[in-house]
């Protein structure tokens, strides 16, 4: 029933995409926003500040588009385009469409992680890369670097990248386990030889990592994405000492076994908060998650895009106040100077 539930995860609701100015976020006043700051279908949604000071967003692909929004202040998001022309469209698994990509800056360019699959194709789905030399595209896509036959990972989508002491990896996995596997030097294929290892168990996708404090934080979703109203999408969480692990939730059970943590979980007004971007910094040091939901006032109009601010508790781990989205908050601090 669990992979039935997940049958409309990336059936785009609302595919028509639609003008910049019918995405901008509704204002509050001069220091605070409301909820939704992107008000359209703009699902699992992955961010990049590049130097500037712009924040871009990418999110699961409508109508063959992969879209992107810019933004100088985290609220109010813009449409600017598509990551692929038509002709430049990914290939692999070529009736399949593009889910949940990951943006970075890597050696100089943008590098673009994305998913390609189709429903029940759990085995041949897989994970792709492009790279562009802005952020605004179009991205030139280099293939597949895997399919989940050949690496041996049913379900092998919702790809993050992670760096560290020179090292690139890979994270992936949806509700078949989380794994890990070490990437080339140009971050663009896998490394000779490396073989993927498992970190996490069956209870989430949507991974992502923070390092803070020489903890690893594994952030991801669970329950069901896409059904509307009653979705029970929620983001969860468990942390190690080790980029490889063990990693436990907050009372010590293991991740493998599927212990985690609540980070986050509906509203009256958010129905299936999850899939959130990597968490993002302010310029004054705050940590901020966009994720998507269902409005609970018009849950057939899509995932729309979230934001809130991560706290960090005493004891060490992430949270957001009273684990829920919030209606309307105090704004980030950006310097549109920059």
């Amino acid at each position: 029933m669990k992979h039935m539930n997940r049958i409309f995860k990336y059936l785009s609701f609302g595919l028509l995409m639609v003008a910049a100015t019918e995405t901008i976020s509704v204002k509050a006043d001069d220091n605070t926003y409301r909820n939704p700051v992107i008000n359209v279908n703009a699902p699992d949604p992955t961010v990049l500040r590049i130097p500037d000071g712009t924040y871009y967003l990418y999110a699961t692909e409508s109508r063959h588009k992969l879209p992107i929004y810019k933004s100088r202040d985290l609220v109010n998001w813009d449409l600017v385009g598509a990551a692929f022309t038509e002709e430049g469209r990914p290939s692999m698994v070529p009736d399949g469409n593009i889910w949940a990509p990951d943006i970075q800056y890597i050696d100089g360019r943008y590098v673009l992680y994305y998913s390609k699959s189709k429903w029940g194709g759990e085995w041949e789905c897989g994970i792709g890369v492009a790279t562009a030399d802005t952020p605004e595209g179009p991205f030139t896509d280099y293939g597949p670097l895997f399919i989940s036959k050949e690496i041996g990972v049913q379900n092998s989508i919702d790809p993050i990248y992670y760096s560290e002491n020179g090292h690139r990896y890979l994270l992936w996995g949806s509700f078949r386990g989380i794994y890990i596997i070490e990437l080339s030097d140009d971050a663009l294929s896998v490394k000779p030889g490396a073989k993927p290892v498992q970190i996490a168990g069956t209870f989430t996708e949507a991974t992502n990592i923070f390092k803070r404090d020489g903890y690893y934080y594994l952030i991801g979703s669970a329950g069901s994405c896409c059904e509307g109203e009653n979705s029970t999408y929620r983001v969860v969480m468990a942390r190690a000492e080790n980029l490889m692990g063990p990693y436990v939730d907050k009372n010590g059970n293991p991740a493998l076994e599927n212990g985690f943590s609540l980070l986050m979980e509906r509203s009256d007004k958010v129905i299936g908060p999850g899939h959130n971007a990597n968490f993002v910094t302010d310029d004054a040091g705050q940590h901020w998650m966009l994720y998507h939901g269902f409005d609970a006032a018009d849950p057939g109009a899509g995932r729309k895009v979230y934001l809130d601010r991560v706290y960090w508790g005493a004891d060490g781990w992430p949270y957001v106040e009273n684990r829920q989205p919030s209606a309307e908050a105090v704004k980030p601090v950006i310097n549109t100077g920059k």
